[in-house]
């Protein structure tokens, strides 16, 4: 049996139930809807201890912001050459949570580039315009300071995953 309690405080209405416990609630809940939050985290990407490359919930995949780390190699160290080789290792790093989630760049439907320096922009765009030669994903870009690592640029994105994966 629910006890329910009807409260004001400051003139707002609040309802409070009572002998409600979250196993009940679980109960109710299918299985598949009780999963709702699958961590991706494929061998050899590198990332720092404080996040996952990826959560799958439901049917997207949010995947952290990537960076042009070397794969393999630890602690996390940038590969060299500039802002076109870090934007390479950095989509081939997507490439590869991506593969971990069983989805590709085609599933994309958001990514937001961080550049340190927006004077960059450009020199990123030819180099992120090959992964995508048609269609390509919805896209921010903004810069700002202090990435991670030193790092010239940043992306994160969100894929949609395809019915039945």
């Amino acid at each position: 049996m629910r006890i329910i309690r009807w409260v004001t405080c400051t003139g707002l209405v609040f309802v409070l139930a009572t002998g409600c416990t979250i196993e009940d609630r679980l109960d109710r809940i299918p299985e598949a809807e009780s999963t709702r939050r699958q961590v991706i985290q494929p061998e050899g990407v590198a990332r720092l201890p404080v996040f996952s490359s990826a959560i799958r919930s439901g049917d997207f995949i949010f995947l952290s912001g990537a960076l042009g780390a070397l794969p393999g190699v630890m602690p996390p160290q940038l590969i060299e050459g500039g802002i076109e080789a870090e934007t390479r290792q950095t989509m081939d790093n997507i490439i590869s949570v991506l593969a971990a989630a069983d989805v590709t760049l085609e599933d994309l439907i958001k990514c937001t580039v961080f550049l340190a320096d927006i004077d960059d922009y450009a020199a990123m765009n030819s180099v992120y315009v090959e992964y995508f030669p048609s269609d390509p994903p919805a896209r921010s870009a903004l810069a700002g300071s202090g990435l991670a690592l030193g790092a010239l640029v940043e992306i994160e994105c969100i894929a949609a995953a395809p019915e039945g994966s």
